[in-house]
C-alpha cells in the first residue's frame, strides 16, 4: 500500500519499540489499513545489526541517533548532558545496550494502586510473555513463541563470574533470572540478542512483515510535523519527507497513535496545539486543547561509574584493537559468530541502598571495557566499568518547546538530583561499587582505579564526583503520563484526555519509572495497547 494513499484506519507516528509492535499487531487484520511513519531510515547498518557496534552508535555521529542535549543541570554543575535517542526503524531498541529487563513486579502493582486498573503485574505478565521468545527459564514467567528473541549471556569472560563472586563475598544474594520470581541480587543479564544479531523491535516485529502485507504502508524519512485536528478530534498528520522536505498529509479514519518516545511525543503534541497553554502560546502556536501536564513528570535513571584498569588482556579492548576490529566485523558478517555478537555487558545486579526497602533501588551494569562518558572518553587500556543507577528517583523534570520549528530539538530538563534522597542513593551506590569491586574475587584482574580515582574519598568528595561526571543511562519516561486523575494527560487506555482519535503509546505514558531498563516495558505497553485498540 502506498504511503500517499488518502487515508488509513490507523496512522502510527514513530517506528520505535512501540510503533513496530503496533504496526505488526494492527496490520495482522487484513481488513484494517495502517500507515507507519518514521523520521529515520531503515535499520540496515552493520553497526545496528552487530551487537558489538553499540559503542559506535552511542558516541559517533550517525543517522541512527538524534544526539539530543539537555538544558544545563543545576545539580550537576550546570552541565548539558548528552541524551542519545534512537532514530530509524527500531528507535532506541536499535542503539541500546540490548539488556532485557522488565522491572520489579511491585512497580506495576504500584501503577494499579495509582488507580490504573488493568496495569498491575499480574495483568501485564501475559503481554511480556506474548512478546518474548526465550528458550530457558520458568514458563510461569517467560514466553517461548513471541517475536522478540531473548537469550542468556554467555558469561565466558572471567570478569563476569568474578563480579558475581565479589557480590556474594560482599554479602549480597544471587539470582539466575532478573525477570523471574526474584529480581534482587547478582546474576547474568538476559539480552535481546539472538542468532548472533541485535534483536531490536524492528528486527522482531517489522522486518518479518515489511513489504508482505498489502494493508501496511511504511514511510521512512518522514518527519511528522503536526497532528491534524477537527475540533478536538485527531484526523491525521502532516509530514515532511525526502531530501527536498516535501510536505504531505496523511489522514486517519480511526486513530492517530503517537509513538515518538518520552522526548518527542510531548514535543509533537505541543507543536500541534495540545498541551500546556503557556508553553504553546509562547511559541505562537494556536491552542487546540489545554492539557498542562503534557511534558511534565519526566523521570530518568542517572548513572555513575566505577572503572578499573585490568591486569590481564581479557577485556573488549584487547579483543577489538587494531586489525582485530576488522577481523571481528568479518567474522560477524560471514558467520554471525565471535566478539561481534557480544555487547560486552553480560552481568549486573539489583541491590538495596538501605534496609527497609521493599525492592531494590540500585541497578549495576558491568561492562567488560572502560566505558566512561558514553564511551566518548577514549582510554586505550584493558579495564572494566561498573555502572550504577538509582532506580526510582524522586526528582521530576520536563520537556518543553525550544522553537515552533518541528525540526528543532525540544528543551529537555530532567532536573536531576533535585531531591536529597536521590543524592543519598547515588552516594551510596558509589560506596557499594567500591566495596564490591575491592574484594578478593576481582583481585586477579583488578588494576588501579581510574574513576572515581583513589583521591576521591569521603561523602563530600563522592558527591562532587557525582556532580562532575554523572550521565543518563538512557531511560527517560513519564512525560505524557497515564493516570486516573483528571490532570493526567492520558487515561488508562492510553487515550489523550479531552481528545478523540488520539493515543500516546510509548515510554512517555509510564506514570512512574520502573526499576530497570525500559525497552521490554515499552514493548509490553504496545502489546497491551494493540489489544485495547482492537477492542475499542
Amino acid at each position: 500500500m502506498a504511503a500517499d494513499t488518502a487515508a488509513f484506519d490507523y496512522v502510527i507516528v514513530g517506528a520505535g519499540s512501540a510503533g513496530c509492535v503496533l504496526a505488526n499487531r494492527l496490520s495482522a487484520d487484513p481488513k484494517v489499513s495502517v500507515c507507519l511513519i518514521e523520521a529515520g531510515k531503515e535499520d540496515k547498518s552493520l553497526l545496528v545489526k552487530m551487537p558489538a557496534g553499540v559503542g559506535a552508535l552511542l558516541k559517533q555521529p550517525n543517522p541512527h541517533n538524534w544526539f539530543f542535549y539537555t538544558e544545563p543541570q543545576k545539580h550537576l554543575n550546570d552541565r548539558k548532558l548528552y541524551w542519545p535517542r534512537g532514530r530509524g526503524w527500531g528507535g532506541s531498541s536499535s542503539i541500546n545496550g540490548m539488556i532485557y529487563i522488565r522491572g520489579h513486579a511491585r512497580d506495576y502493582d504500584q501503577w494499579r494502586q495509582m488507580g490504573l486498573a488493568g496495569w498491575g503485574y499480574d495483568d501485564l505478565l501475559p503481554y511480556f510473555k506474548k512478546s518474548e521468545r526465550y528458550e530457558e527459564g520458568d514458563e510461569a514467567y517467560h514466553g517461548r513463541e513471541g517475536p522478540l528473541g531473548v537469550t542468556n549471556s554467555a558469561m565466558e569472560d572471567p570478569v563476569y563470574r568474578a563480579f558475581i563472586g565479589a557480590g556474594v563475598a560482599a554479602g549480597y544474594p544471587t539470582t539466575e533470572d532478573f525477570n523471574g520470581a526474584e529480581q534482587e541480587g547478582f546474576g547474568p543479564y538476559q539480552r535481546t540478542i539472538a542468532d548472533g544479531e541485535r534483536f531490536s523491535a524492528a528486527r522482531a516485529y517489522l522486518r518479518p512483515i515489511a513489504g508482505k502485507r498489502d494493508n501496511l504502508a511504511i514511510l521512512s524519512t518522514g518527519h511528522v510535523t503536526r497532528i491534524l485536528t477537527e475540533g478536538r478530534r485527531a484526523i491525521g498528520v502532516e509530514a515532511v519527507s525526502g531530501k527536498r522536505g516535501e510536505s504531505r498529509t496523511i489522514h486517519a479514519r480511526r486513530e492517530v497513535l503517537v509513538c515518538c518516545g518520552a522526548v518527542q511525543s510531548p514535543q509533537l503534541l505541543m507543536l500541534s496545539g495540545i498541551g500546556d497553554p503557556e508553553e504553546i502560546k509562547a511559541q505562537g502556536i494556536d491552542l487546540v486543547h489545554a492539557s498542562p501536564q503534557i511534558g511534565k513528570n519526566l523521570q530518568d535513571h542517572l548513572d555513575v561509574v566505577l572503572a578499573h584498569e585490568m591486569t590481564q588482556p581479557v577485556s573488549a579492548h584487547s579483543r577489538q584493537k587494531g586489525l582485530k576490529k576488522l577481523l571481528v566485523a568479518l567474522d560477524f558478517i560471514a558467520r554471525r559468530k565471535g566478539a561481534g555478537t557480544d555487547n560486552f555487558l553480560q552481568a549486573g545486579a539489583f541491590l538495596k541502598s538501605r534496609e527497609g526497602l521493599d525492592r531494590p533501588d540500585v541497578q549495576l551494569h558491568l561492562v567488560n571495557a572502560i566505558m566512561i562518558n558514553h564511551g566518548m572518553t577514549e582510554i586505550e587500556k584493558d579495564g572494566f566499568t561498573v555502572h550504577a543507577c538509582q532506580l526510582r528517583p524522586e526528582s521530576r523534570g520536563r520537556i518543553g518547546l525550544g522553537s515552533p520549528d518541528p525540526l528543532a530539538p525540544p528543551r529537555i530538563d530532567p532536573n536531576y538530583l533535585d531531591s536529597t534522597e536521590d543524592r543519598r542513593v547515588m552516594r551510596e551506590a558509589v560506596k557499594m561499587m567500591r566495596a564490591i569491586c575491592g574484594g578478593e574475587d576481582l583481585a586477579f584482574l583488578r588494576g588501579p582505579e581510574i574513576a572515581p580515582g583513589e583521591g576521591v574519598a569521603g561523602d563530600d568528595a563522592i558527591d562532587a564526583y557525582v556532580r562532575d561526571t554523572a550521565e543518563t543511562i538512557y531511560h527517560p519516561v513519564g512525560s505524557v503520563r497515564m493516570g486516573s486523575d483528571a490532570d493526567s494527560p492520558l487515561d488508562g487506555d492510553l487515550a489523550v484526555r479531552g481528545m478523540a482519535g488520539l493515543r500516546v503509546i510509548d515510554a512517555s505514558a509510564m506514570p512512574a519509572l520502573v526499576g530497570g531498563n525500559t525497552n521490554a516495558p515499552v514493548i509490553m505497553i504496545a502489546e497491551k495497547a494493540a489489544d485495547i485498540i482492537r477492542s475499542a
